[in-house]
């Protein structure tokens, strides 16, 4: 009988693989940055009315990822706010310094944890289901019918996408934060004995209005990554339905990942600026 084939052993050096790798990476990292270059362009062009996008996708795409979101964020920062006060009463009641928990609550919230919650639940809400959109149209031809005719999907589809979650996700983190507070605040007034008025002026005194700026801005690159990470693994994704949840859990797996990277950086950039 015939000798079964012997098993192919992968012979390539490891500086090749290395190589490969690096390659595939720099090659992701200039598609993406042409597709923020093309973006900020349309959005330049948008207030000219020549950047070729529908004001209906870009009025549906606002409220997907802005109005239609205000119930989950609020739940999450809410719970969340809650949560980091309790913990925060338990330990600085052992030195009789309960009142800085408020302090504690609307630090922490304003700069970071609003922010990342926020961007977290967006990842997973909005950028997954652009990259299942895309994706979806992808395997329809929907994309090559656009390329047949001219009409660019930069603008026609990725555009609207990534301009309405950068429009959205500040307001949003505002509203979360303000939610996170609201949810210390609560947890507070049924285990401490301090009154509210000196609760809400202990939070307005301790937290610099630089705090709410800081994590405005961290939100807005929050946005812009998740989105362009989203429609980027979109449009690269295959044309079997079974590519679609790849696609959606790529995005939101990239999204997470990308955000806690980002907010580090911003950590080290706030450090060295002496924010």
């Amino acid at each position: 009988p015939a000798q079964p084939p012997a098993p192919t052993t992968n012979t390539d050096a490891l500086l090749t693989r290395v190589g490969d790798a690096t390659l595939q990476a720099l090659n992701e990292t200039g598609t993406v940055a042409c597709m923020a270059a093309e973006t900020t362009q349309g959005a330049a062009k948008t207030l000219t009315g020549k950047s070729g996008m529908r004001w209906k996708d870009l009025a549906t795409d606002l409220w997907n990822a802005g109005p239609s979101a205000l119930l989950i964020v609020g739940v999450v920062n809410f719970l969340v706010g809650a949560i980091l006060a309790f913990v925060g009463l338990i330990e600085l009641r052992r030195f009789a310094a309960e009142i800085y928990v408020a302090n504690l609550v609307g630090i922490a919230c304003a700069r970071e944890i609003s922010a990342i919650m926020t961007a977290i639940i967006m990842a997973g809400r909005t950028g997954g289901a652009y990259a299942a959109r895309i994706s979806t149209m992808l395997g329809n031809e929907e994309i090559d019918a656009l390329e047949v005719f001219g009409i660019p999907v930069s603008s026609y589809i990725i555009l609207p996408s990534i301009l309405s979650l950068s429009l959205m996700m500040p307001l949003l983190y505002i509203y979360g934060t303000l939610i996170a507070i609201l949810g210390g605040f609560v947890v507070a007034m049924s285990m401490m004995s301090a009154s509210a008025v000196g609760y809400l002026t202990t939070t307005f005194d301790g937290v610099a209005l630089h705090e709410f700026v800081f994590g405005f801005v961290k939100s807005f690159f929050f946005a812009s990554f998740i989105a362009l990470a989203a429609c980027r693994v979109g449009l690269k994704a295959g044309r079997s339905a079974a590519d679609v949840g790849i696609a959606a859990t790529r995005a939101v797996v990239i999204g997470i990942v990308g955000i806690i990277a980002m907010d580090a950086i911003f950590a080290v950039i706030a450090n060295a600026l002496d924010i």
